[in-house]
């Protein structure tokens, strides 16, 4: 018989993790740590594992944050190993980024920032070359400005509500955005047929969408000319989602007054219209300890229910426990996988007392749940059949 689950299931840390998520893991079925060997599942921000030996012990890993362009997905999908994020965790904190942003260029806030710190002389002075040059640094406000946002997800939804109520006229673009997504958008956002249309119709534009092969350069060179003269354009994704040769030109010829973004590079330094932060998005006190307690809450599920929520490399799947005895089967989506899983289980006399499967493109899951013990040895030979890439026996604690 393979050993209970009241054995400890191992975590090892990489970066700081909030300890609010951390207190979630109850210390009688957890051992946590940096420096743990053989870890179950890793818990990671931003530190790069592409390069790292993942340790042939982890079932899991779990990334507090939404982007993932720092874990070796592909190689976890050969080893049947789900890699979970934090969608929706930390975006109030990029939204509130944006607004700031928005304000920063409006305002022309970067460059009277600097015009002051240059200054010098007492305070006469320092007044009268205030009053004579603030001209300069005129701005515009918000109400009756148009903002069109390109990706309406958690953050795009969340910014599109929040510019309704500063007054603003919003366009949104998002030809796959779902019924849920739709639903908690506000009426007032009027949909763009293409991204042409949000274009040229927006003073303002902001970019809220995965970086994919699909979206790398999005805003290139074509889609700045259809930028109004002087656009404001944010980009809170990631740097890629914009080809900065192209916003260079578009700056210099007037078509973007500033480009305004999270994302340090060689090409944007020392830039007038460029306004640079240093990846602030998610860097507040609320991100940090939302996205811990979210993906610990879903580690901690996958370790002992074998659910997955939030993945992206493996359908959302969850099945009430009905029974103590589970085994939880990640495979490739190949044919005949349930049919043979079904018979190893019924040549060892096991009753199946519910099962679930769902797949997600090349990756499958299923959930067995079993009236009885299950013998190491059918787990065994569930792990061997021909397209299986990890089977795990759940059963409850005693």
């Amino acid at each position: 018989m393979p050993e209970h689950q009241d054995r400890i299931f191992k975590i090892l840390t990489i970066n700081q993790i909030s300890p609010l998520g951390l207190k979630r893991l109850p210390a009688d079925y957890y051992q946590v740590g940096s420096d743990i060997a053989e870890p179950d599942a890793i818990l990671v921000r931003s530190q790069n594992l592409l390069n790292w030996k993942i340790p042939g012990s982890v079932k899991a890993i779990g990334r507090a944050g939404a982007g993932t362009n720092n874990i070796p997905v592909q190689d976890m999908n050969t080893r049947g190993v789900p890699v979970f994020n934090t969608p929706g965790a930390n975006a109030n904190a990029v939204k509130e980024l944006v607004l700031a942003g928005m304000f920063l260029a409006a305002r022309n806030l970067v460059p009277a920032l600097r015009f002051v710190e240059n200054m010098q002389g007492d305070d006469a002075t320092l007044n009268k070359l205030a009053e004579s040059e603030k001209k300069r640094f005129s701005g515009i406000e918000l109400p009756g400005r148009t903002l069109g946002i390109i990706g309406l997800g958690e953050i795009g939804r969340l910014v599109a509500n929040a510019a309704i109520k500063l007054g603003m006229k919003v366009i949104g673009y998002d030809p796959k955005i779902t019924v849920d997504s739709a639903w908690s958008l506000s009426a007032e956002v009027k949909k763009a047929h293409s991204m042409g249309d949000l274009l040229r119709h927006s003073e303002f534009v902001t970019v809220h969408i995965p970086l994919l092969d699909s979206t790398q350069h999005l805003i290139d060179e074509k889609h700045i000319r259809m930028m109004n003269q002087n656009v404001i354009l944010l980009n809170f994704s990631r740097g890629a989602i914009v080809d900065e040769e192209a916003i260079l030109a578009g700056i210099a010829a007037n078509k973007i007054k500033y480009y305004v973004c999270d994302f340090p590079s060689e090409k944007l330094q020392h830039q007038n219209a460029v306004i640079t932060l240093p990846h602030l998005g998610a860097s507040t006190l609320e991100a940090e300890e939302n996205c811990a307690i979210m993906v610990v809450n879903q580690l901690m599920d996958h370790l002992q229910n074998g659910s997955i929520t939030n993945t992206v490399n493996f359908p959302d799947i969850f099945m009430e426990r009905e029974s103590p005895y589970r085994v939880a089967v990640a495979n490739a989506n190949v044919p005949n996988i349930l049919g043979q899983i079904s018979t190893s289980m019924a040549k060892a006399g096991l009753n199946i007392h519910n099962m679930i499967n769902k797949s997600r493109g090349e990756m499958a899951y299923t959930l067995v749940d079993v009236d009885s013990p299950v013998p190491q040895h059918v787990v065994d030979e569930i792990a061997g059949i021909t397209g299986v890439l990890l089977a795990r026996y759940l059963p409850l604690p005693r």
